[in-house]
């Protein structure tokens, strides 16, 4: 079983996903880079979970 996402995780990645979603791929180094670039995160684990969840949805998506 995995980790469960809490709704600002959830709500924070659909925006990006909306604004910013052709630019996300399904690699995880590379959305960690532009989770930076367009969020602004106190902590690298959030920023992780993000990215983690973004990568998850575009590999749904494939």
């Amino acid at each position: 079983m995995g980790r469960i996402k809490t709704t600002r995780i959830k709500r924070k990645t659909k925006e990006l996903l909306k604004i910013h979603g052709e630019k996300f791929t399904s690699d995880f180094t590379q959305n960690k880079d532009l989770t930076n670039k367009y969020v602004s995160v106190q902590s690298k684990k959030l920023r992780n979970i993000i990215a983690g969840y973004m990568t998850r949805l575009k590999k749904r998506e494939q």
